[in-house]
């Protein structure tokens, strides 16, 4: 979701005051596996990463608790190490969603870590179940997507109703195809699936690297599996107190302060958009431009909810700034509608979505009288949270009708004196997995040092250029370098937000260049 990796920051140094794990010595390659490993396809998500990988997949039961039962697969990759003197083991890579496809991850993270780094791990991407190259991959709906759709927003109860049909129908139409795999797609699962992995590998540890999402995948398998961990990093940690209704509502009231951020941004360069002088003329120049392309959708294919969805993500990641700018301002000055058609989903697939809402329809309760989200909507819409408020509810309504549901969220935590240390890291302004999320996983966890990144917008903002926070992480993984960790419930260790990534110069950024590498391909949850 946002431009060009802007590259790693620096080499692999020793965090000052910090600690190191005991002495790594070479740890010994795997013994070949259960995989039969070959070429891997280039027509998906990030197919580009994975040209110098070899792919494979690995059966393992639809339910862990009947290893003998039902059959699914799961699509793994990998990039073998170089540097095998120095061998430190495998590298697992989740970024995200749930439903963010990661098979790219062996080829990405061996392009986004130092070399010297990556070229110490045997480094495994791999498609959660249910996702993209695994099998099966869900798809329900799969033109549910498609411009122009309905309002996110409805201004009466008709409006609302067409959203409600909608998402019932979705629901109903998962239900037919993955009836029989749809209560078993709990995170838990996913977590077993990994163990799988770790078997089929022949590694008695594995090192993990989890983006946002991920980072509840990996406090999953942490709590499952404690012994079976070398080293992690989490990135955008989930509050696993909100998983998962609350979690929207938080989020909600995140991106509303990040949007407005973006709007007060865009105002410093009022010279160069002509979107407004001020924050507050720019919010009320995106607001006039949504309610006309309600009555006329902008290029045909732009509605309402297409331009939420399209300028959201200038609340996950900064680098979308000036694109965005951009975009609103060929429109607003000069109605050309290019450069917002260039952002717009075509829809046809909705493979990330149906395994979202099957995930956290699974993961744990959510409310089940309507009365109660349509009441939460309305009290954050009217209460100034406008933004992201009704879009978020419908993301979700499909869980509202979903055909499985869940018991109580799974325990994170309940192991975590035996997990060795590792790296939590969390942006202060991260919209999508609010800074709270951070210290209340290294409290979970007490082995964990977190790194707060203070200012940060972005999210998951590891391997992205701010040299703070990327050295650490590169002197953990090189040799198990850790900062102390300190008393109390706040960060072990603060960076400052790069302003060059925080705060982008429109007049050093070539706006034409649509963003490519890594956080366009990081998941989200």
């Amino acid at each position: 979701m946002s431009a060009a990796a802007l590259g790693v920051g620096g080499t692999a140094v020793a965090a000052s005051a910090g600690t190191a794990s005991p002495a790594s010595p070479a740890a010994a390659r795997p013994a070949a596996g259960g995989l039969a490993w070959g070429a891997c396809p280039t027509d998906v998500t990030g197919g580009a990463y994975l040209r110098d990988a070899e792919c494979a997949q690995l059966q393992v039961p639809l339910d862990h608790a009947k290893p003998n039962g039902r059959k699914i697969s799961i699509a793994v990759s990998r990039v073998k190490a170089t540097d095998t003197a120095n061998y430190q083991g495998v590298l697992l890579a989740n970024p995200g969603g749930p439903g963010g496809a990661g098979l790219y991850l062996a080829g990405g993270m061996a392009a986004w870590l130092p070399p010297e780094v990556a070229a110490k791990y045997d480094i495994i991407g791999f498609d959660p179940r249910g996702v993209e190259s695994s099998k099966p991959a869900l798809s329900c709906v799969p033109d549910y997507s498609d411009p122009v759709r309905p309002d996110y927003v409805p201004s009466n109860g008709k409006e609302e109703r067409v959203w409600l049909a909608r998402s019932k129908k979705y629901a109903k139409a998962c239900g037919e195809k993955y009836g029989w795999m749809l209560p078993h797609m709990r995170t838990t699962d996913s977590a077993r699936d990994i163990d799988a992995i770790r078997k089929a590998l022949g590694a008695q540890q594995i090192s993990y690297y989890g983006f946002s999402y991920g980072t509840y995948l990996g406090a999953t398998y942490a709590t499952l599996f404690p012994g079976n961990v070398k080293r992690m990093v989490w990135d955008g940690n989930v509050d696993v107190r909100d998983v998962w209704y609350q979690s929207q509502l938080n989020q909600n009231e995140a991106f509303e302060r990040n949007m407005k951020l973006w709007w007060a941004w865009t105002a410093k360069y009022d010279s160069l958009y002509h979107l407004g002088a001020t924050a507050k003329e720019v919010e009320a120049t995106y607001y006039r431009i949504r309610a006309e392309a309600k009555k006329s959708p902008i290029g045909g294919k732009v509605g309402p909810s297409e331009l939420d969805d399209i300028v959201l993500s200038a609340g996950y990641n900064t680098v979308y700034y000036t694109y965005f700018a951009q975009a609103l301002s060929a429109w607003a000055t000069n109605k050309d509608a290019g450069p917002l058609l260039e952002w717009v989903s075509e829809g046809g697939g909705d493979n990330g979505f149906a395994v979202y809402n099957a995930v956290q329809a699974v993961d744990a309760p959510w409310p089940p009288k309507w009365k109660t989200w349509h009441n939460d909507a309305v009290r954050q819409y009217r209460s100034g949270i406008r933004f992201n408020s009704w879009s978020n509810t419908w993301f979700n309504a499909p869980i509202h009708f979903w055909p499985a549901t869940g018991g109580r969220a799974f325990k994170v935590g309940d192991k975590s004196r035996k997990v060795p240390p590792f790296l939590l890291v969390q942006s202060t302004l991260d919209a999508a997995t609010p800074y709270p999320g951070g210290p209340q996983m290294r409290k979970l966890f007490p082995s964990a040092r977190l790194i707060a990144e203070e200012g940060g917008k972005t999210h998951g903002n590891t391997l992205n250029g701010n040299a703070c926070l990327d050295d650490r992480v590169a002197a953990y993984l090189n040799a198990g370098t850790l900062p102390a960790r300190r008393p109390g419930q706040g960060a072990d260790v603060t960076c400052q937000a790069d302003p060059r990534l925080n705060d982008p110069n429109p007049y050093a950024v070539k706006a034409a260049t649509a963003p490519k590498g890594k956080d366009v391909l990081i998941g989200r949850p």
